[in-house]
């Protein structure tokens, strides 16, 4: 058996390969960032911003970390999801003062609106998620608050 090169049709990415055109596509909502990434994709956003900050590794990170990403499919364009690794991005951990994982953060043009720490039910989370998101859009300028995302 010969091994296909790039370019020949067959090979994968091609578009004459179907396999190629059923891979999901990344969606451009939801994203991974690190310390040199996340001012571009979080801080400087004008639609509010879903942090998700999580260990790879982590079993709750691993049951939060789905979840988030269907509530992020469901409200498209809305909210976008910027995931950190914290082992790898300790400074923006740091920086938000996390102290347990997984935690989500609700940036509304760079000004945290919402947070909770620890994994929550997905029906739960989507509904907190859905109640910021909804008060983050409709009010204009962020007021920071202790309440949980």
């Amino acid at each position: 058996m010969r091994a296909l090169r790039p370019g020949q049709p067959g090979a994968c990415g091609q578009r004459g390969n179907p396999a190629a055109r059923s891979l999901p596509r990344p969606l451009p909502w939801v994203v991974e960032a690190g310390e040199r990434k996340f001012p571009e994709l979080a801080e400087q956003a004008t639609i509010p911003i879903l942090v998700d900050l999580r260990a790879p590794w982590y079993g709750p990170c691993r049951i939060v970390g789905p979840a988030l990403e269907q509530v992020t499919r469901n409200l498209a364009g809305r909210p976008k999801l910027v995931k950190v690794n914290v082992d790898e991005n300790p400074r923006i951990t740091q920086r938000f003062s996390a102290q347990a994982i997984p935690t989500l953060l609700v940036l509304n043009r760079a000004a945290v609106v919402g947070r909770r720490a620890g994994a929550a039910p997905a029906p739960a989370s989507r509904d907190r998620v859905e109640t910021v998101i909804a008060a983050a859009t409709s009010t204009g300028p962020p007021r920071p608050s202790g309440s949980a995302a």
